[in-house]
């Protein structure tokens, strides 16, 4: 057998990938072939925490190895553009905090695919007091709102839906910091319900408006690649998928040592809080159609009511995408039985 390790091998290895177009910003990096492993690089498009607990625990009991991936989170921020990093080819998949990012991304010509969704419902919140509560989209007006920035499509698409003027609400960005509501710089603070070291702040008189219940139901959690990607390298995509998934699975069933997982790999992160997220999350990742089809599922259809409402609210300045265009379907195929927990 040839010695893969061997400089000569190497370069000849090198150069046969440079020719058939994997050398650079490829799924397989040179190091990773010469190991036998595929890299897997996931750009997140924020900060590592809950939602990505199935993929730490994946990580450290050696599932993405025994699937031959060589696997690395690359947490994102507010100055990193995820998308575009993935649709580049620098790294091989992303995820993003919610569905219309993929769309939009797809209309404006990105060449990306939703392959997978790590959450069934969207679990953005609309946070306010009992003193000067938001029960509905309607108390909205006139409020001042504050919001991270990446959260504006998800704003805006409530108030098209509840036909609401933007003009009559006022928005802050104050990031992820739910401190500004208790101090009355805002009325109203954004952020997932899964967020349990954040909200603990706002204590017991908090009061939740789910997107979900405002109208606009979205997926959370989209798992995508390039189109390139996709196409040349599914069976890596696939045992990325039943890597996660298996991890996921294990999380449901061993939420306490998931936690202690989570906080070692990210030390910064508390595990009382976590382990209270870990609850909120794992209703959110098997719920819905994950119950008959699998962790990751999604429907097609879900995905054209989506397109739908941001095509007539006016959210696409492109084209409307099809559906086609905007997700895959092939790597849940060729993975149900091991998502839905069978050997």
């Amino acid at each position: 057998m040839a010695n893969l390790r061997d400089p000569g091998r190497r370069r000849l290895l090198k150069t046969s990938l440079i020719a058939a177009g994997l050398g650079s910003g490829g799924l397989l990096s040179i190091d990773a072939v010469a190991q036998g492993k595929a890299k897997i690089n996931m750009q997140l498009g924020w900060i590592v925490g809950v939602n990505q607990i199935g993929e730490v625990v994946a990580k450290r009991l050696g599932f993405y190895e025994q699937e031959g991936i060589d696997f690395a989170i690359q947490p994102g921020g507010p100055n990193i553009d995820g998308v575009a990093i993935v649709a580049s080819g620098r790294y091989e998949v992303g995820q993003v905090s919610s569905s219309p990012s993929v769309m939009l991304a797809v209309s404006q010509g990105l060449p990306i695919k939703c392959f997978a969704v790590g959450a069934q419902k969207h679990p953005f919140t609309f946070f306010s007091l009992a003193k000067n509560p938001v029960r509905k989209p309607s108390d909205l007006l006139g409020k001042k709102v504050g919001i991270p920035s990446t959260a504006a499509i998800l704003l805006r698409a409530l108030l098209a839906k509840n036909k609401i003027p933007e003009k009559d609400v006022k928005v802050v960005t104050v990031g992820s910091d739910m401190a500004p509501l208790l101090t009355g710089q805002v009325d109203v603070v954004t952020g997932w319900l899964t967020s349990t070291t954040a909200l603990k702040m706002l204590g017991p008189d908090r009061i939740d408006l789910t997107l979900w219940d405002a109208g606009v139901q979205l997926y959370a959690l989209p798992y995508y690649a390039s189109a390139k990607t996709l196409e040349t390298q599914p069976k890596v995509i696939e045992a990325f998928l039943r890597a996660t998934a298996k991890g996921w699975q294990h999380v449901r069933a061993n939420r306490d040592q998931a936690v202690e997982l989570l906080v070692k790999e990210y030390p910064n992160l508390k595990a009382e809080d976590e382990r209270l997220a870990v609850d909120v999350m794992l209703d959110y990742s098997f719920g819905g159609l994950a119950q008959t089809q699998g962790w990751g599922a999604m429907d097609p259809a879900v995905w054209q009511q989506q397109i739908a409402t941001y095509s007539e609210l006016g959210q696409f300045t492109a084209r409307t995408p099809k559906v086609e265009d905007v997700i895959t379907l092939d790597a849940l195929k060729a993975t149900t039985g091991l998502r839905m927990g069978k050997a």
